[in-house]
């Protein structure tokens, strides 16, 4: 591989943005992608896929590169230079590559590879906290899976197609996807492309959406007719998922404290011919309480550490502290506590977080099943997706029964 100097000089400018600057490396990413309009598929792929691996690895590039945070831009430069010397790319003659210790670099390698912190580049307190949570030999092999990049997982939009419509249409632009047994709804792409710029897209034919995250609608058991309450909505991705197993039928209430991301929802919907959803900001209590005892199913998508979806955002171990992780976990039993209180006697609700720790998971359910609304339910059953052993994002959901 040949480094091109405008590309290079891209992805320096990008990781001081993320690293210093503490902007999220998709925002950084995606700006960086546009700023050449004569660049090819091969070109943005170069920027883009450098600055998730650098970002990805960040601890122990640093470490062989012997730099320490805040990094100047000579610091970037001798951690890009150990990146380039790792994947066996041949330095140019470059004034930044100058006394690159290649033989260095190489030995580093090999010495800190056999402490994990470094192999899989993470903070100490993390690797702690995994080890705590998971025990040694499930977090290592998790933290490996996490470290591979994501794969590209389509959810087709059945409110208007099918898979094998969807898969021949792309098929046609010459991108390849294959299907995946047990997910109904899940075509992945065999090579990353850039599938938002297909007419297939605009027309709301599928959505991006992570195989883990698509078993969570289907947990959730609903059907066509029934008052359904999405109450982390965000931008939608399980609320459309859900809006298309409902048929379009009955009552899908969309609810989320940022009125910016019901927006995105609401231009999503209108794409994928979404028409049962009510998009509703929660504005203090009142907003709860008008649903109390009045939903067949609730989805509570909760806020939690995301420490399932690294290998989508690696900038997260970095930005995430460990006092995140103590208030989050509050903030995860204050809306077990709310939300559960809209789920009518017989109806559903699902918990769901991204995360793959147990005290954000299993322990979250045990202790809202000890409390008094808690008290109301009957656990039915859950599910925890690890990364190593499914390939996809680490999730978790555990569903419950209200009491008649």
């Amino acid at each position: 591989m040949r480094l091109h100097r405008n590309l290079v000089f891209t992805v320096i400018d990008s990781l001081l943005a993320i690293f210093n600057d503490g902007e999220y490396a998709d925002k950084v990413v995606s700006r960086a992608l546009k700023k050449d309009k004569r660049w090819g598929s091969n070109d943005r792929k170069f920027v883009a896929e450098t600055i998730y691996e650098i970002v990805r690895w960040r601890r122990l590039y640093a470490e062989i590169a012997e730099v320490k945070e805040p990094y100047d831009r000579d610091n970037i430069w001798r951690v890009f230079a150990v990146w380039a010397v790792l994947r066996g790319i041949k330095l140019p003659d470059w004034k930044y590559f100058e006394n690159t210790p290649e033989r260095k670099i190489k030995g580093r390698f090999d010495e800190l590879s056999k402490t994990r912190k470094f192999k899989e580049s993470i903070p100490d307190w993390m690797d702690e906290l995994g080890i705590k949570e998971l025990g040694e030999e499930i977090w290592s092999k998790e933290l490996s899976a996490q470290n591979q990049q994501a794969e590209v997982i389509l959810r087709v939009n059945t409110l208007k197609t099918t898979k094998d419509v969807v898969h021949s249409i792309l098929m046609d632009l010459d991108i390849e996807t294959h299907a995946i047994e047990g997910y109904n709804d899940a075509l992945v792409l065999n090579e990353r492309a850039n599938v938002f710029m297909t007419q297939a897209f605009k027309d709301g034919l599928f959505e991006v959406q992570d195989a883990s995250s698509q078993l969570v609608a289907y947990f959730l058991d609903v059907q066509p007719g029934m008052r359904v309450v999405d109450t982390c909505a965000g931008a939608g991705g399980k609320t459309l998922h859900l809006a298309s197993l409902m048929e379009n039928k009955g009552q899908l209430i969309a609810m989320d404290l940022y009125e910016s991301k019901l927006k995105q929802l609401k231009l999503r919907a209108k794409r994928n011919g979404a028409f049962n959803i009510e998009p509703r900001v929660i504005d203090g209590t009142k907003s709860i309480k008008k649903l109390h005892e009045k939903a067949d199913r609730v989805l509570i998508d909760a806020p939690c550490s995301g420490l399932g979806v690294m290998k989508r955002n690696p900038d997260s171990k970095w930005k995430l502290q460990p006092e995140f992780i103590d208030n989050i976990k509050k903030v995860q039993a204050e809306v077990l506590e709310n939300y559960s209180k809209i789920v009518k006697p017989g109806g559903k609700m699902v918990y769901a977080t991204c995360s793959i720790l147990p005290s954000e998971n299993e322990e979250q359910i045990k202790r809202f099943l000890s409390t008094d609304s808690g008290k109301n339910f009957n656990f039915v059953k859950d599910k925890k997706v690890l990364a190593y052993e499914s390939g996809f994002d680490g999730f978790y959901m555990a569903l419950l029964e209200r009491k008649q």
